[in-house]
């Protein structure tokens, strides 16, 4: 016997019999059901966005999706689409489950195979771990204790994909009570979270793109306890000095009912209200930056009051990337919300996306595909 097998022999002396008797049984059962092997992916050769509009963008869902072959699919049709960018949600809380441990595998799938794709990514990074917050308090509560941690992975995740992700978004919509930890919203406690991860994020990355959160739009009146118009919360940023800490603004802009045509307005959310955030950005001295839209879009859901037919989404979805591209100079790219979902929601979110979670283009992205590749929209039947 070789050196080789005797080696393989005594390693298999030294497994407990019950082990053997375990997984023998294990896999005569996988044999009798007969569960399908998995199958093999391959990222391919590197691919090219072919558009019209190099500013399209879409916000996809990737974070749950667990099946490699579907994250290639996604992303692959959003290629096919003619969007160049992508907005991708990772999780701090799923990927740093202890403090100083990282686990990069999933994302690394997402990134990859985006950049096999020729898809630029734009990172979002928030949801707590909970080993950094109180007990009994939410994903999406973050004190000021633990904002060097937050740092500190916003460090780490730049580091390890330096030359694959430039541009990382520092948390999600903090003028809203909810998404801060069901606290009162706080526009200069968020500014000294992003004035660290700002540092850190340079640190990693001397190249790298720091976007604000995208705040949702929202008519609050002073004084609410769930959240802060928007425009008054990013106002209250730069008097705390945000201008020092970010390098882009990220905005969020749903349509509502209105058309993508509806002239902006601070009474109103529609899709043009992103143009009074890009205002507050000039009267601080900000022009010289850009801004990027990360969330955007209509609904199109038969019985809910704030959606639209189908065929206004259409329209008004490519109305908003023509005026991101021909309008708006200071905004690097429009992002839908969103492109696809690992599963149904089975609640009026599932009528934003482009794509149902079977893989079937809807007509807003077919739509938008034709628009991307210069040929003019199918008449209506």
């Amino acid at each position: 016997m070789t050196k080789p097998l005797v080696a393989l022999w005594q390693r298999l002396r030294a497994i407990p019999r019950r082990w053997l008797w375990q997984g023998a049984a294990l896999g005569l059962l996988l044999w009798i059901i007969g569960l399908p092997p998995q199958p093999q992916v391959w990222l391919g050769p590197p691919q090219a966005v072919q558009t019209a509009n190099p500013k399209m963008g879409v916000h996809t869902r990737l974070t749950d999706e667990v099946e490699e072959w579907k994250i290639k699919r996604t992303l692959e049709m959003v290629r096919e689409m003619g969007a160049p960018w992508i907005v991708e949600y990772f999780p701090w809380g799923y990927y740093e489950p202890r403090k100083g441990s990282y686990e990069w595998a999933h994302p690394d799938l997402v990134v990859d195979h985006a950049l096999a794709q020729g898809l630029t990514v734009v990172a979002r990074i928030d949801f707590v771990p909970e080993w950094a917050r109180p007990p009994e308090t939410t994903y999406r509560y973050l004190d000021e204790a633990h904002y060097q941690d937050y740092g500190d992975f916003v460090y780490a995740f730049m580091e390890h994909f330096r030359g694959r992700v430039q541009h990382v978004i520092i948390w999600n919509e903090p003028n809203l009570s909810f998404e801060w930890g069901y606290r009162p919203v706080d526009p200069e406690g968020y500014v000294r979270l992003l004035r660290i991860a700002y540092q850190r994020a340079k640190e990693a990355n001397p190249e790298a793109i720091v976007l604000t959160a995208g705040l949702a739009p929202t008519l609050a009146p002073p004084g609410n306890t769930w959240g802060m118009d928007e425009l008054e919360y990013l106002q209250r940023m730069y008097d705390a000095g945000a201008a020092d800490c970010f390098d882009m603004l990220a905005i969020h802009a749903y349509g509502l009912t209105f058309p993508v045509d509806d002239p902006p307005d601070p009474a109103v959310v529609n899709f043009a209200r992103a143009s009074l955030a890009r205002e507050v950005m000039v009267r601080n001295g900000d022009e010289g930056k850009q801004a990027m839209i990360t969330e955007a879009g209509w609904n199109d859901h038969p019985r809910w009051t704030k959606a639209v037919q189908p065929y206004q989404r259409i329209e008004y979805t490519i109305g908003a990337y023509e005026m991101a591209l021909r309008q708006w100079d200071w905004c690097a790219a429009a992002a839908m919300w969103a492109f696809r979902y690992p599963r149904p929601t089975r609640t009026y979110q599932d009528y934003y996306t482009l794509v149902t979670t079977d893989f079937v283009p809807k007509g807003v992205y077919l739509e938008a595909q034709r628009y991307a590749h210069g040929l003019p929209a199918e008449a209506a039947p």
